[in-house]
């Protein structure tokens, strides 16, 4: 039997890092910065993924959210979503603005697209998130643009704490 609604409190997980991160126009800023005082709903993704278990359903499941929050204009208000490439090699911040172009237009729910300036910068971001990340190789050992990895999307509060990882 599930708890009622509001009737239990999800303790801090861990901190959230506040690594350096492009938005989708090419500003940089820290996470923190980005995240503001908002509750916020953060996945991993890259815009070439196919595996339908992967960035396709992590993009279904953040449309679905997208579209709950702009029913409840109170919650969309004090909430938002972060989609994070993994590969900032090739999804550049032009490219962000263009995998979320549509999501990004609805003034209602506020859902940003970010990148990082390189992979140096985005490594602190998946350990200190706890977010595993491989890059599949070849037959002859080279690596692919093929990055396997687990769906999760991250709750971080207001205070940037990490309250729960929803995953498969």
């Amino acid at each position: 039997l599930l708890p009622a609604r509001d009737t239990y409190a999800l303790r801090p997980i861990r901190p959230c890092p506040n690594g350096l991160v492009l938005t989708s126009s090419g500003h940089r800023l820290r996470l923190h910065t980005a995240l503001g005082r908002r509750l916020t709903l953060l996945s991993f993704m890259y815009t070439y993924c196919r595996d339908p278990v992967g960035c396709p359903l992590a993009l279904h499941v953040m449309t679905t959210l997208h579209a709950r929050l702009a029913a409840d204009p109170a919650l969309a208000a004090r909430t938002q979503l972060v989609s994070l490439s993994f590969d900032p090699t090739n999804d550049t911040p032009q490219q962000m603005a263009w995998y979320g172009r549509d999501h990004m237009r609805d003034s209602r729910v506020r859902w940003q697209f970010l990148t990082t300036p390189s992979v140096a910068h985005l490594l602190p971001l998946l350990n200190g998130l706890g977010q595993e990340v491989t890059v599949e190789t070849d037959e002859r050992g080279r690596m692919t643009r093929t990055l396997n990895h687990m769906l999760k999307l991250f709750l971080i509060d207001t205070r940037r704490q990490v309250r729960e990882i929803y995953s498969l």
